[in-house]
């Protein structure tokens, strides 16, 4: 397992953290100024052949790696991770590489901090520009920023983390209901997409964690309460309220366990534990097949896509529920180095049932992974420390008993 983590690692820091993503098709200059860039079905055909095309045309098309703000993100909480138990000047170096390059990235024109995508996008619903913020991509990094003050106290992090709160706030658009709202994926959409409105809830509780703003926790309160209520009876979530989004996928369902388990965490607001726990059910008995295959969706296996292994960690590091399932864990990563990594170090993107596509992207493959695995390594390292202290605990009371019978 560390020599996989290893190997991912330098292939990260050798790219300088810079790669393609699934949906960087409209990066290619040859579409800039081809008229049919101005037709959505075009955009939005060019991105899912780019995403779904087995071979990597990228360079051919001069399409160039460029850095993610969520890779960066995502990468930039890996380092804190590691460097939680293993204070290595490097890791200090890449939190604060990682930290400044995220606060350059930054979109201006908002109520506060905020990030996009490198690339245009075009989905079934919207068109994001390149640039344009979304919560999603601000609710992790702004995350990462939090984690990297946590350990050097800059105080420019921090402040960053704390003003995306207000872009989540005073720019993002609200779908209310009789039980709260939801959150909008974008300034410029109305989407109720259940994972990314949780997302934002997850932020503003953090935050009220460092500047006590009782209207943070209110929000973020509402928001949570109205993704809640549509979960179903048997613990699943759709992946939002539109007739299109009546699917259930697994790193979604994730990002949903996660953020409501944040949320309780620096709310104190245990309102939610059944939910929680009737999710986690849902999740763990029908995402991950017995051998370790991560499965996309709950009613079928293929793709399998990188973003569900990694994932399966992060949410059971937030829900405090790793050692219960270390067996799955270690299974599901085991599985899932043995068919997705190559032997350079990066994981492929995804398995089709009948065909692989291997293009090493940096954010969807190699940063979620380097962070599932921080999260793995981060917890076993602090359970390593627990046992440590509980042997040292007991020697040193096996020692006053032995002295004490001596002095009887």
């Amino acid at each position: 397992m560390s020599s996989s983590f290893n190997n991912l690692r330098l292939y990260c820091e050798n790219e300088k953290f810079k790669g393609w993503d699934p949906y960087d098709g409209l990066n290619s200059p040859f579409f800039k100024f081809n008229p049919l860039i101005f037709i959505r079905f075009f955009r939005l055909a060019t991105i899912q052949f780019f995403k779904k095309f087995p071979y990597n045309l990228r360079t051919l098309l001069l399409i160039n790696k460029g850095y993610n703000p969520k890779g960066l993100g995502l990468f930039l909480t890996s380092y804190c991770n590691l460097y939680k138990f293993e204070k290595r000047p490097e890791y200090l170096e890449k939190i604060n590489f990682l930290a400044k390059k995220i606060i350059e990235l930054q979109t201006q024109g908002y109520a506060g901090a905020c990030w996009g995508y490198n690339f245009d996008w075009q989905s079934r619903v919207f068109f994001l520009k390149k640039g344009t913020p979304t919560i999603v991509v601000t609710s992790f990094v702004s995350y990462s920023l939090m984690d990297a003050y946590d350990i050097t106290k800059n105080e420019d992090y921090l402040k960053t983390a704390l003003s995306s709160c207000e872009f989540v706030i005073q720019n993002l658009n609200r779908t209310t209901d009789e039980n709260g709202f939801i959150f909008s994926y974008s300034p410029l959409d109305n989407t109720s997409v259940f994972n990314a409105s949780l997302l934002g809830s997850r932020l503003l509780a953090r935050a009220y964690s460092y500047n006590k703003n009782e209207n943070y926790l209110k929000i973020a309160k509402q928001s949570v309460n109205s993704v809640v209520k549509n979960q179903k009876d048997d613990g699943s979530w759709l992946f939002g309220k539109a007739s299109m989004q009546n699917w259930v996928d697994s790193f979604h369902t994730g990002y949903k366990l996660e953020c409501i388990s944040e949320y309780q965490k620096y709310s104190r607001d245990l309102s939610y534990n059944n939910n929680i726990d009737l999710g986690l059910k849902y999740y763990l008995e029908n995402f991950f097949l017995e051998d370790g295959t991560p499965k996309y969706y709950d009613k079928k296996v293929y793709p399998i896509d990188i973003h569900c292994p990694a994932q399966l960690i992060a949410t059971l590091h937030r829900l405090s529920k790793i050692e219960e399932n270390i067996f799955l864990v270690e299974k599901v990563l085991n599985w899932t180095i043995d068919n997705m990594q190559d032997k350079n170090g990066c994981f492929y993107y995804q398995i089709k049932n009948n065909h692989s596509i291997k293009i090493p992207y940096i954010r969807w493959g190699q940063a979620w992974m380097m962070y599932g695995f921080s999260f793995y390594f981060l917890n076993k390292h602090s359970d390593s420390n627990f046992n440590a202290d509980v042997n040292k605990n007991i020697s040193n009371e096996l020692v006053d008993c032995i002295e004490l019978k001596s002095i009887i």
